[in-house]
């Protein structure tokens, strides 16, 4: 994405619908040989998403982004979001995309770092960028093209498509008390996250929502991370695990991705496509939103209820910045592609932790309550 996109979008947003349905007869109404841009052309288009539909807001992107495109465009483009498993399973998405048994899908990037480790900073790594951080990088700090090359081997255009913000540490049937105490123990725990756990002798396991529950339930598991207290209560994990952990330091601000087959968007008339950029970043900005607007009370339900919060030990939180920053060195000094980005985001994250560190911390060390997490179970 050019950087002036993003300032860009406002614009659109307002004059979208006019602009779209200007030219009636697919003719520009230019004079200086502007392209024809086909305002009226018929376009109908499927979206696989990684999530399930019970997740109002994770899923919820996409059908803001499908609900604002058709307002822009006056009904003429129309995407149909599909939950995780409806017309692909929810890990395969990005190959669908790919393949174009879809021409768009909705998924957390680090869900395909087999495919390329890389893909991991288009989603989040342990330690890294949060939300605004991610955007601020994206938008305007020169990651949108590192990230557009990364996905051109995949023929497939990217469009931010929402984030969490920063995570909770999940679920877990133990106290941890101590670095030891994670040795052994099975967690639910993708992309980068999950290779660190395993070096600190975590048993990591990948499993798509649905299959979480059961899971902790049956004791095939013995914790596991999802996203924070809205979802987390919606998936019912507070019934089947005691100890909710934080901070999720492994997803800081886990960005969810937009993935439009390229070919089907080349094929797109120009105004279809800044519409389509234009719904994809007010989904971006709506998701988070969203989440700070409903956590909170998830999290006062969950403690009345007997949830006991739990910060995780500093051992445990310094070993895993140790293992973070090595596997990254590890995998930059082998992949050219991967350390390209890896030294962008790198220099990115040092400075928006400087300026944070400054003016947000200052703000919330004073500002914020305190949570006890020793005493805080009802």
């Amino acid at each position: 994405m050019e950087r002036r996109d993003f300032t860009r979008k406002a614009l659109l947003g307002a004059a979208g619908a006019g602009l779209l349905t200007g030219c009636g007869d697919g003719e520009s109404s230019a004079s200086d040989g502007a392209p024809n841009v086909q305002t009226n052309k018929q376009v109908r288009w499927r979206l696989a998403s990684s999530f399930s539909r019970s997740l109002d807001t994770i899923y919820g992107a996409a059908e803001v982004l499908s609900e604002r495109l058709k307002a822009l465009t006056g009904g003429n483009f129309e995407i149909l979001p599909y939950p995780g498993g409806e017309l692909v399973p929810p890990l395969e998405v990005l190959g669908s995309v790919q393949n174009r048994t879809v021409e768009m899908g909705h998924s957390a990037s680090y869900y395909f770092i087999g495919k390329n480790p890389a893909l991991a900073f288009d989603c989040t790594v342990p330690f890294g960028l949060t939300a605004r951080q991610y955007n601020a990088w994206v938008y305007s700090g020169g990651g949108m093209d590192l990230l557009r090359d990364l996905f051109a081997d995949f023929n497939i255009l990217n469009l931010p498509g929402g984030n969490t913000g920063t995570q909770m540490g999940g679920w877990f049937n133990v106290e941890v008390n101590a670095l030891d105490d994670m040795n052994g123990l099975k967690m639910r725990i993708p992309g980068m996250g999950g290779s660190v756990m395993s070096e600190m002798g975590v048993n990591a396991q990948v499993l798509p929502s649905g299959e979480i529950y059961p899971s902790l339930e049956r004791g095939a598991i013995d914790a596991a991370e999802w996203v924070g207290p809205y979802d987390d209560e919606k998936l019912g994990f507070h019934e089947v695990a005691q100890y909710y952990y934080y901070p999720g330091w492994w997803e800081p601000g886990p960005a969810l991705t937009f993935y439009v087959n390229r070919d089907a968007y080349d094929s797109l008339p120009t105004q279809y496509q800044e519409a389509l950029k234009t719904a994809a970043a007010e989904a971006n900005v709506r998701m988070m939103a969203e989440y700070d607007h409903r956590n909170p009370a998830a999290l006062d339900r969950l403690l009345d209820e007997g949830t006991t919060l739990r910060r995780f030990p500093d051992g445990v939180m310094e070993r895993a910045q140790t293992v973070t920053t090595q596997l990254l060195e590890d995998n930059a000094a082998g992949n050219p592609q991967y350390r390209k980005i890896y030294e962008a985001y790198k220099d990115a994250r040092e400075d928006a932790y400087r300026w944070f560190g400054t003016a947000e911390m200052g703000y919330a060390d004073f500002a914020f309550p305190r949570v006890d997490a020793s005493s805080s179970s009802a």
